[in-house]
């Protein structure tokens, strides 16, 4: 097969990562979860006590995050200074943060040079929020993924729960509004739809059944 590029963007807890993994099992290519880059440079940010939403001090710390990509049995893993962090980025503090980090220029732009250089030798499936629009331009498919901010913190309720985290629904969905706003307002590569981007809503549908639809798309 040709090498291929897929971006899928959409607001948080569309399903997008969960579209994405098994999209790039099904084709046999890397899925790369750019979200999970963020997430790892706001537990950076935490951790060193820095605010993540302090623009100078994320300028100066950016320049000494060092972040892996590295993939064990097909699953992604990322290191943050050599450690693996995979499981620790996905707290609702560390979400937050990275909803916040994300805004800042000097971090998007090293990280969407990571992103394009394991684009530019790999066939990839890519979600995040400014994919299509931002960092793969000429992605060979572009996919917008929505559903309802009811049925968005729903899902992330229940998947947080099934970990263990006593957080409320109410907790959730304030989370995701927020997040809505500060991925869609922000002045630079905001959350937007691709003019070439094909809308999906998976409100109504089940993981099998947008997965089929996407597939279908990929494969017209």
């Amino acid at each position: 097969m040709e090498k291929v590029s897929i971006a899928i963007d959409g607001p948080s807890g569309a399903g997008k990562s969960t579209i994405a993994k098994i999209i790039s099992k099904k084709l046999g290519i890397i899925y790369l979860d750019t979200g999970a880059m963020y997430r790892t440079v706001a537990l950076k940010a935490i951790k060193s006590g820095v605010d993540t939403k302090d623009m100078d001090a994320l300028d100066k710390l950016i320049h000494d995050v060092n972040i892996m990509v590295k993939y064990v049995n097909d699953k992604q893993h990322i290191l943050l200074d050599d450690v693996d962090v995979t499981e620790d980025i996905r707290t609702p503090e560390v979400s937050m943060g990275a909803s916040n980090v994300a805004i800042i220029p000097s971090v998007r732009i090293k990280m969407v040079k990571l992103q394009q250089e394991i684009a530019k030798h790999n066939s990839v499936v890519m979600d995040g929020r400014d994919i299509g629009t931002y960092v793969l331009p000429n992605a060979s498919i572009k996919l917008f993924l929505v559903a309802s901010v009811e049925e968005r913190a729903l899902r992330r309720y229940n998947e947080l729960k099934e970990k263990g985290s006593s957080v409320s629904l109410e907790e959730v969905m304030s989370d995701i509004i927020e997040r809505d706003r500060q991925d869609s307002t922000r002045a630079f590569a905001p959350l937007k739809k691709a003019d070439d981007a094909v809308e999906i809503d998976s409100t109504k549908l089940s993981i099998e059944q947008t997965v089929e639809k996407i597939l279908s798309i990929i494969q017209a």
